[in-house]
């Protein structure tokens, strides 16, 4: 379909968080209140382009979009469209986007007016998701997407996928569906902070996040009367490049300029037009020019807006996007269910290895390496689970995996069978009150296994795992201490390294030994940019001789690579994108992780990564697990 090239990301200024709206906020005396002009153009939607420093008009009336340059027509397209928007391009080139009324089809267009043929149609698909009542573009410069908000009127709205990593797809992809208000009338993006807004008929104005795998919280910017400013529908929404938002009311048509705490700095009367619905800006130094367009194909109004001084915005760095290959079913149960994985490997044929998961509601989940549910253990809540090989149970050598269980503070014990079958093999009590992290050891010194566990307060546990060749038991054999709450957690069975994750501040190192001191190094701090609170799940790595510690940053949807030696070097920043092509979603919100270097089988001959993901879409599912090809890894390690 579309060409591949590069995006143009729009420069504006970050936008803050609004401040609570006062119970009765008053209209303010003394307003400057520019007057509209008229502009000698009739448009029900009216568009002004500068590329390549020429002026290009986009409109639409009852019979077609049309572009033109001055009175010089360059493109047209039939059909009674609605919404027009645009968003540039690198090359001199501007992509439109751009509802059909008539049959509730979607048009993309190319603008590119140096072509022979400057107005392009790119693609049409009929929508039969919703009745789209508006249309807003959003790019990610962190994440290299450039996505499509089609804003539904009844409760619902479609983020689609466009182009992913400079690579067009080739048709738009469905990656989120979100809640909003069921009159939902008009929406508009900030790129620069990401923050999508939507308009509430003419009762609010909302502010979401844009990012497909971002929270779906959403905070309110005004009100209507008599508690904020909205008078009538709001039909039009539009960033401007000091962060701060024109809202456009239908009748009586007026403009709103709010700043980006939801406080009114100007209500702008349009009165030669009866009813409002289109609104569009442009941008010269620190002025905007507001248009203001009608249904009815009206004379165009447009108002100039001084802003504040404008500061130069710089794009936030992109982040290297891994693409998951393999996801397993999603948990039985929807909310926040799944946290832990773990791998056992098959110890004559990879790819019958399978998969542990954590189940907070009820147990313990198994799974193949088609990601399918094989086995599922309901024990009870589950928190963190590990796996270590070829310990004696019942007469036979069994490997072993442990879990925290919270129903009763306690270590939930399997032993897993040369099939790959999980038998509960009982509990072994703790002295915690509020059980939560758990992970194994095994020491090459002694070739004794331990279990490291960790509850709410700090505390840390050592287990010595010991066996009379019918069962296994616990013995208590030393006690570590973190600051604040910890969780993920993982042994280096080679160096005899335990390493902790303490979750809003750093992540700690001690050794591993039982009869080690008990005194440990925060290596690693939160430093609020790449690693963000909270520190969820911990792996180790080898690869060559070298060790890596991987761990998940919660609090910014991505993941790092360390050395695992001193100086702990950061060696890889990265968050799980949206696989287009095998129609699975990027991983957000994860809480553990693992990694393993060892052969999976076909596709992850190298090993994996495999995360939990907070929030499951494409469609909106219970939580699940992502792999990632391990050898994807090492290509950005190299």
């Amino acid at each position: 379909m579309l060409s591949n090239k590069k995006m143009f990301q729009l420069s504006i200024v970050s936008l803050g968080m609004a401040a609570l709206l006062s119970a009765c906020q008053a209209d303010k005396p003394g307003l400057q209140m520019p007057l509209p002009q008229t502009l000698a153009v009739n448009a029900s939607h009216y568009q002004n382009v500068q590329l390549a420093g020429a002026e290009y008009q986009l409109l639409t009336d009852a019979t077609g979009l049309q572009v033109q340059q001055g009175t010089t027509v360059l493109g047209r397209h039939a059909g009674r469209f609605s919404r027009l928007t645009q968003q540039p391009l690198m090359q001199g080139s501007t992509l439109l986007a751009a509802m059909d009324t008539d049959s509730n089809s979607l048009y993309l267009w190319r603008f590119t007016p140096a072509e022979p043929t400057p107005l392009q149609l790119v693609y049409q698909q009929v929508i039969s998701s919703r009745v789209v009542e508006d249309l807003c573009f959003y790019h990610s410069s962190e994440n290299q997407q450039l996505s499509l908000f089609l804003l539904g009127g009844r409760g619902g709205a479609d983020q689609l996928l466009l182009q992913q990593q400079q690579q067009w797809l080739a048709q738009p992809v469905a990656i989120r569906e979100l809640n909003v208000p069921y009159d939902s009338t008009a929406c508009a993006v900030d790129q620069t902070v990401g923050a999508l807004y939507i308009a509430e008929a003419d009762r609010a104005i909302w502010r979401y996040q844009a990012e497909p795998e971002a929270d779906e919280g959403r905070s309110l910017v005004q009100v209507n009367k008599p508690f904020g400013q909205l008078q009538g529908e709001v039909k039009a929404l539009q960033i401007l490049a000091d962060g701060s938002l024109l809202a456009l009311e239908e009748e009586p048509a007026r403009v709103l300029h709010i700043n980006n705490e939801g406080q009114l700095l100007n209500a702008i009367a349009v009165p030669a037009l009866a009813e409002a619905s289109g609104l569009a800006v442009s941008m010269q130094n620190n002025t905007a020019t507001a248009y203001i367009s009608s249904e009815d194909a009206g004379t165009v109004q447009q108002v100039l807006l001084p802003l504040s001084s404008i500061a130069s915005v710089v794009a936030k760095p992109a982040i290297v996007q891994l693409l998951p290959t393999l996801q397993t079913e999603p948990a039985s149960q929807r909310g926040d269910v799944m946290d832990d994985p773990a791998v056992w490997h098959h110890p004559v044929q990879p790819e019958r290895s399978l998969i542990l998961a954590t189940d907070k509601r009820a147990g313990l989940d198994v799974y193949n390496m088609h990601g399918k549910r094989v086995q599922q253990l309901s024990v009870g809540r589950l928190n963190n689970v590990d796996v270590r090989y070829g310990l004696p149970w019942q007469s036979a050598a069994h490997d072993i995996a442990v879990a925290s269980l919270r129903d009763n503070n306690s270590l939930q014990l399997f032993a897993i069978d040369g099939t790959g079958k999980l038998h509960n093999a009982g509990n072994i009590a703790t002295t915690m009150t509020d059980i939560y992290g758990l992970c194994m050891y095994h020491s090459a010194q002694s070739g004794k296994h331990y279990v490291f566990v960790n509850d709410k307060s700090g505390l840390i546990e050592q287990y010595r795992i010991d066996t009379d060749g019918a069962g296994w038991q616990g013995t208590l054999v030393r006690s570590l201490q973190v600051p604040s709450q910890p969780e993920g957690c993982v042994a280096d069975d080679k160096r005899g390294v335990l390493f902790v994750g303490e979750e809003d501040e750093a992540i700690w190192r001690f050794a591993a030994e039982a009869d080690a001191a008990t005194t440990g190094e925060a290596i690693i701090r939160v430093d609020g940019e790449h690693l963000v609170a909270d520190i969820e799940g911990i792996a180790l790595a080898e690869h060559n001789g070298s060790s890596y510690l991987l761990v998940s940053s919660q609090g910014n949807d991505s993941y790092l690579v360390f050395d695992a030696a001193p100086p702990y070097a950061q060696r890889l920043h990265f968050r799980i994108s949206t696989n287009p092509q095998l129609g699975i979603d990027g991983a957000s919100e994860t809480d553990g992780l693992e990694v393993t270097t060892r052969s999976l089988g076909p596709g992850f001959e190298q090993g994996a990564l495999i995360v939990q993901d907070g929030r499951n879409r494409m469609p909106e599912q219970g939580q699940n697990l992502k792999l990632v090809p391990w050898q994807h890894i090492l290509q950005q390690l190299q």
